[in-house]
C-alpha cells in the first residue's frame, strides 16, 4: 500500500513541479494570449476549439465555459468545440479523411477576425495542422497550446498566431497545465470584459 501512496505523491508532486516550472516562462505568452480572445469577443467574433482524446474534451470543456459561465453569472459568450458533433466528425472521417474533420469545421464555421484554439500535447496531429491551415485560410489567428518542442504545428504558426508550450515532455503533466492555461484564459476574459473577481489567492 505504501508503494501506491508513494506513486500517487509522485505524481502530484510531479504535476505541481510541471506547473511551477510553465509559470516561470508562460506567464507572458497566456496574458498576451487571454488579450487576444477578450479583443475578438469585443469585435463580435467567436472562438473555434479543437484537439484529439484528452484535448478534445479541453477543446469542449473550454466552450462550455464561454457558452456558460466560468465563475460568475453573465451573459454566454460565442464559441463551438468542433469535437463535439459525433455525426459530423465521423462523417468527414467516412468519407473524406481523419485529418479532415477539423479543417473541414474550419472552412464552415470559421470568419474572418475569429480564433482558433487548437490544443494538442505533441503539436503533431496531422487533423490539428490541417485547422491550423484552414484557420489562415479563412484569415483567422490561432491560440496554439502545446507542449515537449511545439512539434510539426510550430513550423505552420505564423507572426500574429501565438503558441503556449508548456515545458514538459510527460503527456499527462501537458494535459493537466494545458487545463489550468485555459481556466487562466477563462478567468481574464470574466474580469477583462465583466470586472468579475478579485485577484485569485
Amino acid at each position: 500500500m505504501n508503494s501506491i501512496i508513494e506513486r500517487i505523491r509522485a505524481n502530484f508532486t510531479d504535476s505541481i513541479q510541471t506547473k511551477i516550472h510553465s509559470a516561470d516562462s508562460i506567464l507572458n505568452i497566456i496574458a498576451e494570449a487571454s488579450e487576444e480572445v477578450v479583443q475578438a469577443l469585443l469585435e463580435g467574433h467567436k472562438i473555434l476549439s479543437c484537439g484529439n482524446g484528452g484535448s478534445a474534451c479541453d477543446s469542449m470543456h473550454f466552450s462550455s465555459e464561454m457558452l456558460n459561465r466560468f465563475k460568475q453569472e453573465r451573459p454566454g459568450l460565442p464559441a463551438i468545440a468542433l469535437t463535439a458533433d459525433i455525426s459530423t466528425l465521423t462523417s468527414i472521417a467516412n468519407d473524406y479523411h481523419f485529418s479532415d474533420v477539423f479543417a473541414k469545421q474550419v472552412r464552415a464555421l470559421g470568419q474572418a477576425g475569429d480564433l482558433l484554439l487548437a490544443i494538442t500535447t505533441s503539436g503533431n496531429s496531422t487533423n490539428i495542422v490541417n485547422a491550423v491551415k484552414a484557420a489562415h485560410d479563412k484569415n483567422m489567428n490561432v491560440i496554439a497550446l502545446t507542449g515537449h518542442d511545439g512539434g510539426k504545428i510550430a513550423d505552420h504558426l505564423q507572426e500574429k498566431d501565438i503558441e503556449i508550450r508548456v515545458p514538459a515532455y510527460d503527456t499527462a503533466r501537458i494535459q493537466e497545465t494545458h487545463i489550468l492555461i485555459i481556466h487562466c484564459i477563462c478567468d481574464i476574459v470574466d474580469f477583462r470584459l465583466f470586472g468579475h473577481g478579485e485577484i485569485p489567492v
